[in-house]
C-alpha cells in the first residue's frame, strides 16, 4: 500500500512544551519509530507534517531583529519545512537503520488568490500567550489574535489547497522506493499569476486538508491522520464519550466535530475517503494497528 501518514503537532511539539531544538528532537525520535513500523510493515511511506509553533517562532524572531524586514509566511514556511523535515528524515533513517532512502522535498501548494479565507484569518501560528500579552504584540506587529483553549494565540488566513506542483518530484522519488517527506505544515503558500509564475502569499494552509489532496494527487490506498487521541469520540468529553471504530462516508459527513481539533482531520478524512481510500485517525503510535482496522476510527466511502 501507498500510505500518506500526517503528523499531527504533538508528534513534534506537545502543548506546553518549551520550543527547544531539543524537545522537538525528542518527540520526533518516538514519532519515527511508529513511521518505520509502517515501512517494516511493507507499506510505502509519505510523511507530512504540521509547523504552527516552528513558524510562529521565527516569525517572533524575526519581528525582534528587525520588525520592517521580517520574512513573510510563506518564506518562514519553508524554513521550518527543512528543518523538521531534516529532524524526521534523520530520526527515520536511523530507526530504518539506513536500509530505505528517505528524502525531505520543499513543497509548494497553490491556492486561489481570491480565496475568503484571507479575508478572516483562522489558523493558529506561535506560542500561546496570556490575553492581555498577545493583545498587545498583536497591537505592536498588527496581527490578528483569537482564543485557543484558555490562551491566546496569532490567527492567519488558511486558504483551500488547490494543486501541487511539486507533485511529479514526488512520484519520481516513490518510483524509486525513496520515503518522501513533503508538504510540510500544508506546504508553502502560492498562488499563480496570469503568466502562469508562482508567487508566495502571507498565509498557512491546513496540513490535513493539504495532505488530503496530496494523498489523492498521488492515487495513495491510506491516509493516516496521526494525532495523540486514540480515536474520533461520539460526545468527545464528557461521561457519554465512545469511540467510533468504523464510519462510511455518510455518517462521517454528518458528524460535527470542534473546528479547532479533531473537525479539521474528520474533513480530510471525508476529502480522501470520498475518492475511494481508506482514511484513518487515531495516536501516532497505532498507525500499522490503523492501517489493520484494529485501532483508531476508519473511514471509507
Amino acid at each position: 500500500m501507498l500510505v500518506v501518514a500526517a503528523l499531527g503537532g504533538n508528534a513534534l511539539l506537545k502543548r506546553g512544551e518549551p520550543l527547544t531544538a531539543t524537545a522537538q528532537r525528542t518527540n520526533v525520535t518516538v514519532a519515527a519509530r511508529a513511521l518505520a513500523d509502517i515501512v517494516q510493515a511493507g507499506h510505502r511511506l509519505v510523511i507530512t507534517h504540521g509547523n504552527g509553533p516552528q513558524v510562529g517562532l521565527l516569525a517572533l524572531q524575526g519581528a525582534a531583529y528587525k520588525p520592517d524586514e521580517a520574512y513573510p509566511l510563506d518564506v518562514l514556511g519553508a524554513e521550518t519545512e527543512g528543518m523538521i523535515g531534516y529532524m524526521i528524515e534523520q530520526e527515520l533513517e536511523n530507526a530504518l537503520e539506513h536500509d530505505r532512502p528517505v528524502a525531505t522535498l520543499l513543497t509548494q501548494v497553490v491556492v486561489d488568490a481570491h480565496d475568503p479565507a484571507f479575508a478572516q484569518p483562522t489558523k493558529f501560528v506561535g506560542p500561546v500567550y496570556e490575553q492581555a500579552e498577545a493583545e498587545r504584540r498583536a497591537a505592536a506587529a498588527g496581527w490578528q489574535i483569537a482564543k485557543d483553549g484558555d490562551k491566546w494565540r496569532r490567527v492567519v488566513a488558511s486558504p483551500t489547497p488547490l494543486e501541487i506542483p511539486d507533485l511529479r518530484v514526488m512520484e519520481l522519488l516513490l518510483a524509486q522506493d525513496v520515503v518522501v517527506i513533503c508538504t510540510g505544515g500544508g506546504g508553502i503558500p502560492v498562488v499563480r499569476r496570469e503568466d502562469g509564475s508562482l508567487l508566495g502569499v502571507e498565509a498557512v494552509i491546513d496540513k490535513d486538508a493539504a495532505s488530503a489532496l496530496l494523498a489523492r494527487k498521488l492515487n495513495a490506498d491510506a491516509l493516516l491522520l496521526l494525532t495523540d487521541v486514540a480515536a474520533v469520540y461520539r460526545d468527545f468529553g464528557t461521561d457519554a464519550a465512545a469511540p467510533l471504530q468504523v464510519l462510511s462516508l455518510r455518517e462521517a459527513q454528518a458528524l460535527t466535530m470542534p473546528a479547532g481539533s479533531m473537525g479539521p482531520k474528520l474533513a480530510a478524512a471525508c476529502d480522501f475517503a470520498a475518492s475511494g481510500g481508506i482514511s484513518g485517525i487515531g495516536r501516532l503510535a497505532d498507525a500499522v494497528a490503523i492501517l489493520k482496522g484494529t485501532a483508531g476510527t476508519r473511514v471509507s466511502g
